[in-house]
């Protein structure tokens, strides 16, 4: 007995049914995924701009200390007081006109200290000393650029 098959048997053609199911499942994911998607809301916020002013601004004027490698210290490239001396009376006396001329015109006094790197921590201490006995207290630091 002879069994006949068929070469054909093997080709079923398209088949629609199988490509059905999957586009369901893809839209069953998105239809999903859409109820899960946060809404972005709107903030108002104000950005910063430019102010109209009545009257000129007077903008702070920035004072400059440096303290050298070897104990200097100067005002605004100005050297004070020796580099051995730890009171600093000519430089206190200075900062002191200072406080009082930024006090009359109504105006912050801003200090930066530029420190060497090699200076002496204890140098930068007598500078902080003085500046507190004259009640400056709107103080930076920064250190020296390299050359």
């Amino acid at each position: 007995m002879r069994i006949q098959t068929n070469v054909n048997e093997g080709n079923m053609g398209f088949q629609i049914a199988p490509m059905i199911d999957v586009v369901f499942v893809i839209m069953l994911f998105f239809m999903v995924m859409a109820g899960a998607v946060k809404v972005e809301n709107e903030l108002n916020t104000t950005l910063p701009g430019t102010a109209a002013t009545d009257s000129p601004t007077d903008m702070p004027d920035e004072q400059i200390i440096n303290i050298a490698e070897d104990g200097t210290v100067s005002l605004n490239e100005e050297p004070y007081d020796s580099p051995t001396s730890k009171d600093l009376p000519n430089f206190t006396a200075t900062l002191m006109r200072l406080k009082q001329a930024s006090d009359a015109s109504k105006t912050p006094t801003v200090i930066t200290i530029v420190s060497n790197p090699q200076a002496k921590y204890s140098r930068t201490i007598d500078v902080l000393d003085a500046l507190a006995r004259v009640k400056i207290d709107n103080v930076t630091f920064t250190v020296s650029e390299e050359e």
